[in-house]
């Protein structure tokens, strides 16, 4: 598994937020607000990565007082964090997409609370998305500091057996 590109979560929530804005042009009008009920659900998914990033960093390094991580563990949590940046970068272009296309009719009350509404959710899903990119780099292996690798495995024997 390769780390998570950057520029990949760009273009998602770009074109999320394309896809958004289309599709509010022709519905927009028949919507109810939007909640404000998805920000905390991503403030405390964020704050659940970042801590389980520092806890895992802490084990993968051995600190003292952390009990090792289990390689399958460290795996879980190195998809978990590529599937939550992709999940946010998604959010974030859908809530920037409502926010640019709501803005246009910023006298009315309504669509000034769904701007607002859309800003911070957005806000929310790049905490989340640099939570999850924390946890991915905590679940890499550290460098030998001096540099050194550790030696290959020694080629496997013929079975005795077979001959």
């Amino acid at each position: 598994m390769t780390p998570t590109r950057t520029r990949v979560l760009l273009v998602t929530a770009v074109v999320c937020a394309l896809v958004a804005w289309l599709l509010l042009r022709p519905l927009y009008s028949t919507l109810p607000p939007l909640p404000w009920t998805g920000v905390p659900a991503l403030l405390i998914a964020a704050a659940a990565e970042a801590w389980t990033g520092r806890d895992l960093r802490a084990r993968i390094l051995g600190r003292s007082g952390a009990k090792p991580a289990l390689p399958i563990y460290v795996a879980r949590m190195a998809v978990l964090a590529k599937a939550t940046a992709h999940a946010a970068a998604v959010i974030a272009g859908l809530a920037a997409g409502f926010a640019l296309y709501a803005a246009g009719s910023l006298p009315a009350s309504i669509p000034k609370r769904d701007v607002i509404t859309a800003g911070v959710t957005f806000a929310a899903s790049l905490l989340l998305m640099l939570a999850a990119l924390y946890l991915e780099h905590c679940c890499r292996v550290p460098r030998d500091p001096r540099g050194e690798r550790d030696a290959p495995p020694p080629p496997p024997r013929p079975a005795d057996h077979f001959h």
